[in-house]
């Protein structure tokens, strides 16, 4: 069985480790005028923060931000977006990806 007086024991130990104001209900210190310049700093956050723009990506909506202004994932041949390890090493030393780096070298043979 569970002891009844359970929390009014903890309550009393983060008294004496933290003191009274740590187990004192917030809005018994709060007032109009706090609530008024909390409302202010959250309206110059908003002004601040910048909406984040998204760029969709075969039917998925990515953040702009990981795409850098040269992106060098979507091949220049079958223009497609690709987010393998092995299509970045291809693109960067044949400009293509994979797939189509496999088809250039069996229409060469």
């Amino acid at each position: 069985m569970k002891d009844p007086d359970h929390l009014i024991k903890v309550e009393k130990a983060i008294q004496e480790k933290y003191g009274d104001q740590a187990i004192q209900n917030p809005t018994t210190t709060w007032d109009q005028e706090k609530e008024k310049q909390y409302l202010e700093q959250i309206k110059k956050l908003a002004k601040i923060e910048k909406p984040k723009e998204k760029i969709e990506v075969e039917g998925v909506l990515m953040p702009k931000k990981l795409f850098r202004k040269e992106s060098k994932r979507t091949c220049p041949k079958c223009k497609i977006y690709s987010f393998s390890l092995k299509d970045d090493l291809y693109m960067a030393k044949f400009r293509c990806c994979y797939e189509c780096y496999l088809r250039l070298e069996y229409t060469r043979k």
